[in-house]
């Protein structure tokens, strides 16, 4: 199917957007409003990917901020005061935790049963309410387009949750979604009606250490022949990790509660306007060639692996790609212009050390890409 009407419309916002650097200013630059009353919020980690945003964010609505986390991590250079608490989950150490109170536990580290079901043993009593992020692996069936909240989940079928671990865990990536599920149960039996399930898909943007939707931005800048997966309509979602964590912070000042899918953007994003959208922001000289999913499948290569974020709209995982999140918009959900996440996602990535920037964590090769591309104009010619 061609680009659509829509699309093209969506294309040449993103290429208005990108013209205009003021558009693309980071979160930091922007001023940020003092909520109407303050909290006391406990994160669960936040030295990770979403956590720092999640920092910033509260702390410039004028929130109180305690982290509880190992410690393993250089804690960044807050612009604030915040409380640091250490202690490591894996090994039952809570004890930082005991005789305190909050008013909002944000948990976003956690993967396995046991951490929600110790926290809570800590915490019950202890926080007006409990934002658990988790994700939308938790469904059962990944092909299906548009799933709501209410979607079936995914069925453990070990023997015990609570005994898992992160080792195991590494070892068997297919536990993730049903631990994660688990995990959502337990919190909504310690918590009650005090809990928050958020369900992102895709985390992009600044600080993403996969590569996985940065793989897109660095290979269009590099620019020459970009293969581009399937007719370019297959749907693509993705959210910024600044659109998240401070929509956590809203629902916390809020008091929602609820399960919601994180997933963005407000509207149909298709693989062609994705790539066209980076492109708004990289320029220079490209030329983009669709090849269809059979082909790829035929030699090989990995959808999501490979060819990152994207998956054929008939695939297994299609309908990670087309998630319902109406419920979320309804619950204050936004999302910055693409263009803004790509050109701050770059300016990121560029100041990362040479050796960081040389090493790609996600998608194919150059060599890979343009062996397959010589192969679809070998087939395409012969056929």
């Amino acid at each position: 199917m061609p680009t659509t009407r829509r699309d093209l419309f969506k294309l040449g916002a993103l290429a208005a957007a990108a013209a205009f650097p003021a558009s693309a200013a980071p979160a930091a630059t922007r001023k940020v409003e003092r909520a109407a009353r303050p909290l006391r919020i406990l994160i669960l980690g936040g030295t990770g990917f979403t956590g720092p945003f999640q920092v910033e964010y509260a702390l410039a609505r004028g929130h109180r901020i305690t982290l509880f986390n190992r410690g393993s991590r250089p804690s960044p250079d807050w612009p604030g005061e915040v409380e640091q608490l250490h202690g490591d989950r894996n090994k039952g150490e809570l004890g930082a935790l005991e005789g305190r109170e909050w008013d909002v536990c944000i948990d976003n580290p956690t993967s396995l049963p046991f951490w929600v079901r110790d926290a809570a043993d800590v915490l019950h009593g202890k926080v007006g309410q409990y934002l658990f992020i988790s994700t939308i692996s938790v469904y059962a069936d990944g092909s299906r387009p548009g799933i709501a909240e209410d979607a079936p989940l995914a069925a453990y079928t070990g023997s015990d949750p609570m005994a898992e671990t992160m080792e195991r865990l590494r070892a068997d990536m297919s536990l993730y979604g049903p631990l994660k599920a688990l995990s959502e149960a337990e919190a909504r039996r310690r918590f009650g009606e005090r809990t928050t399930i958020v369900r992102p898909g895709y985390i992009v943007g600044p600080r993403d250490e996969t590569d996985r939707f940065s793989y897109w931005p660095r290979r269009i800048a590099a620019g020459g022949e970009v293969l581009v997966p399937g007719d370019g309509s297959d749907p693509v979602q993705i959210i910024d990790g600044r659109d998240l964590a401070e929509w956590m912070i809203r629902l916390a000042e809020n008091g929602t509660t609820g399960t919601f899918n994180a997933v963005g953007p407000d509207y149909r994003m298709s693989t062609d306007a994705m790539v066209h959208g980076i492109h708004a922001v990289t320029g220079g000289p490209v030329r983009f060639t669709h090849v269809p999913a059979e082909f790829l499948a035929a030699h090989q290569v990995g959808f999501g692996g490979d060819l990152p974020v994207w998956f054929p709209a008939e695939h297994a995982y299609g309908g990670y790609g087309q998630v319902d999140n109406a419920r979320a918009l309804a619950a204050g959900l936004t999302f910055r212009p693409l263009a803004t996440t790509v050109a701050d996602l770059l300016g990121w990535f560029a100041g990362l050390p040479a050796e960081r920037q040389a090493e790609q964590r996600a998608g194919m090769s150059r060599e890979r890409e343009a062996e397959l591309l010589r192969a679809w104009h070998g087939h395409r010619q012969a056929g």
